[in-house]
């Protein structure tokens, strides 16, 4: 790769992460250039693309001098320092309205900053503003939102996907060098693979989700969206630290994550569950075969398991239903009508189908280990369907809850077993749109999955490729 110094302005923010981090570091490229060329393009292509609700940008360029300064006095503090991110409009900034793309948090400036974000600004990096996403979350197409939806630099008149549309469409679009997102039944998997970048939904309880506005307690997860494995690596290194006041967040032992993903795969043993096989989009199947297959030939092969991507949304339907109770009756005009009826879809659920669901979920959670004593890794299609456009989705209105369910059906089980799962580049469809292979593991697991997905990267360098600029 050319040296930073060898880019232009425009050309900077279409590096990698790692790449930038480096060039910072040998003082190559400084923080103040970074952040001026992310906000130059945000500028340019934010108005087609709808990725950010807001750009903090005086702000941004403050913590970038601020960056400067510290690295030009000997104090770099790591790979993040001095580089331009920004974060899903669900996670609350200090002093930075944070909406959940809805009306009825317009106005809403946090007082303090949520975890995640404390330690990203602790790590030294530049925050460029707040990331577009479907209205509270609450939905996988990313259609639905006080502020417009965000659109798929690959081609804008499709989708993005959801809920962490903004964020996706940030990364892949080039606006900054990574992003955080949360993933509830698939938020940063989905649309990492409709918009060909790299998306980690963590072990459930690894990453704090202090400061995040819920969705479902016992679902949510927080996770990095970048455009390669290491990128997303050194972005969990920051922020994967127990939080002992999120009564969520779990004490795991500690992991290099950027280390880890140099680790061999070749005594892997993975498994390719059918019912996630089934019903796959003839312009998907193919190619998540091929990576199957080159998977397996990297690997000590794979083994037969039974897994079903049935998954029960009695946990899910009560959760919203009970945190939105603050907001309603007195807010309820505004809500877009659809998130209106899904949040009230929990009002008729009682509080001993909640007990049962959950106690389930829990039994599946300790029955999963199980399976990961006869196999190492899980491989799916990120999706079954192809990305639709926003004009397929707005010719059936009715029909957009079951399409967004059937998108999120080999995402979703994976929230409910709580199980660390990437989704990677594996191909592009017949549309030009880009398709994403969705690799799992065992609880603690980021290690191996993000090992295996960097082997295939180097097989085959699907992540390099970038999107031209939407007119």
């Amino acid at each position: 790769m050319p040296s930073a110094a060898s880019y232009s302005a425009q050309q900077l923010p279409l590096m990698d992460l790692t790449a930038a981090s480096q060039a910072v570091e040998k003082k190559a490229v400084s923080p103040v250039e970074l952040a001026q060329a992310c906000l130059a393009r945000i500028e340019k292509l934010n108005p087609v693309l709808n990725a950010f609700i807001r750009v903090t940008a005086e702000s941004a360029l403050e913590q970038a001098r601020t960056a400067e300064a510290e690295i030009g006095r000997g104090e770099w503090k790591g790979p993040l320092h001095g580089i331009p991110l920004a974060v899903k409009d669900l996670v609350e900034t200090a002093g930075v309205r944070t909406t959940a793309a809805s009306a009825v948090l317009e106005h809403y400036v946090p007082s303090e900053d949520a975890e995640v974000v404390r330690r990203l600004r602790q790590a030294g990096a530049v925050l460029l503003g707040k990331l577009n996403l479907h209205e509270f979350a609450y939905g996988g197409s990313g259609v639905i939102g006080h502020f417009g939806p965000a659109r798929n630099p690959w081609n804008p008149a499709h989708i993005t996907a959801g809920s962490s549309s903004g964020s996706a469409a940030a990364v892949a679009g080039g606006l900054c060098y990574g992003a955080i997102g949360t993933d509830t039944a698939g938020s940063i998997r989905l649309p990492a693979a409709c918009c060909g970048i790299v998306g980690l939904k963590p072990t459930y309880g690894l990453v704090s989700t202090r400061g995040v506005i819920p969705l479902s307690w016992s679902l949510d997860h927080v996770g990095p969206m970048a455009r390669s494995t290491l990128d997303t690596a050194v972005i969990l290194q920051t922020i994967a630290h127990y939080d002992p006041n999120d009564f969520y967040c779990q004490k795991f032992p500690p992991v290099d994550y950027p280390s880890a993903i140099e680790e061999k795969c070749s005594g892997l043993c993975l498994a390719a569950p059918d019912d996630f096989w089934k019903e796959i989009d003839d312009d998907i199947e193919p190619l998540a075969r091929a990576a199957l297959d080159k998977l397996v030939q990297m690997t000590a092969g794979i083994h037969q398991i039974r897994l079903s991507t049935e998954v029960d949304r009695t946990v899910v339907r009560c959760e919203p239903y009970v945190y939105h109770q603050r907001y309603l009756p007195a807010h309820e005009h505004q809500y877009n009508p659809e998130t209106l009826q899904r949040i009230r879809s929990g009002a008729d659920v009682s509080a001993a189908q909640y007990v049962d669901a959950y106690r389930e979920q829990l039994r599946r959670r300790r029955e999963i280990l199980e399976t990961f004593d006869k196999v190492d890794l899980i491989i799916t299609p990120t999706t079954p369907a192809v990305t639709p456009t926003f004009a397929e989705l707005a010719a059936a209105p009715d029909q957009l809850r079951r399409k967004e369910l059937w998108m999120l059906r080999n995402t979703r089980p994976f929230n409910v077993l709580g199980l660390p799962a990437i989704s990677i580049p594996c191909g592009f469809a017949k549309s030009g749109l880009p398709v994403g292979l969705q690799i799992i593991g065992p609880p603690a697991g980021e290690g191996k999955v993000l090992a295996m997905a960097h082997a295939y990267e180097k097989e085959t360098g699907w992540h390099k490729k970038r999107p031209a600029d939407p007119a």
